[in-house]
């Protein structure tokens, strides 16, 4: 079952943590009484919640709602899905079944692609694809568990003929952003989007006039200021264990949709790539 990507209700859990104090007073108004909401006009909405219309118009753009009729369309298409609003990540706990082990990682997994989803914006999934498909060369940046993400696309572009490195430490990262042109593109992961090398890193190929695009929770933070195209992955897991899996598993998600995107786009080119790297792997066995 997966949720659309005009969750409305999803995307404001996500979200609110990110929003201004009056902000947050309208939307969890919304998240309570989300059917009220539907029937009402903007400034009933204004008067019942005690905020200006103002503010309402600015939260729904911090969500990345176009405005108050795209968020009750959204809030609409909620409220008619199917939905179990009150599963949460499963933690994992001390000696735990191995049964319910599989079970919860397995959901946190699952939940964790269901909620990206409904905070990955079309648009500039579309914009990401363009710039990397158009690029002389991507640099991926991540640190930690994030390297891991950046690899993950290095290979994926090595195996299409694309010009991509990942740099997981700031010194070969700087060294690479500084020599970097208009004509290059910097994915750059970063979960918190708050990791100091990561940021020092796309500063440099910023001023160089390369394309940032940005891969972080759907919060404020720094990175996804710095750039220029913003995808965000669902970043409502509670628990440092369970969430840092379920979390790698979204970004990889993001991660397969480009590639696939960028593969849509030069399908014959990309069908050729792909026969000829599978061709030369196998014929070694």
């Amino acid at each position: 079952m997966i949720i659309g990507m005009t969750n409305g209700l999803s995307k404001i859990q996500q979200g609110i943590s990110s929003l201004k104090p009056s902000e947050q007073k309208v939307a969890n108004y919304i998240l309570k009484h989300p059917e009220k909401v539907l029937n009402m006009s903007i400034s009933s909405l204004s008067e019942v919640s005690k905020v200006s219309e103002a503010t309402i118009i600015r939260m729904c753009r911090a969500l990345n709602f176009t405005g108050y009729q795209s968020l009750k369309l959204s809030l609409s298409a909620s409220l008619n899905e199917p939905v179990i609003r009150d599963r949460k990540y499963q933690d994992i706990s001390e000696n735990g079944n191995i049964a319910d082990i599989m079970k919860a990682v397995s959901f946190n997994n699952f939940r964790s692609i269901e909620d990206t989803l409904n905070v990955l914006d079309v648009k500039e999934v579309e914009k990401a694809i363009n710039a990397i498909d158009h690029a002389r060369k991507v640099d991926m940046y991540g640190v930690g568990a994030s390297a891991i993400i950046a690899l993950d696309f290095e290979q994926k572009c090595k195996r299409i003929n694309r010009w991509c490195e990942a740099f997981s430490d700031n010194h070969t990262q700087l060294t690479s952003a500084v020599h970097l042109t208009s004509q290059d593109v910097v994915l750059a992961v970063s979960y918190s989007g708050e990791t100091k090398e990561i940021l020092e890193s796309v500063k440099v190929a910023k001023g160089n006039g390369s394309t940032i695009i940005s891969l972080t929770g759907f919060t404020k933070n720094r990175l996804q200021k710095m750039a220029d195209i913003r995808l965000y992955t669902s970043s409502q897991e509670k628990s440092i264990r369970s969430g840092a899996m379920a979390s790698r598993i979204a970004q990889l998600n993001v991660i397969d949709i480009l590639f696939t995107g960028i593969a849509s786009k030069n399908y014959e080119e990309i069908a050729h790539y792909l026969d000829r790297t599978r061709d030369i792997v196998k014929n070694r066995r």
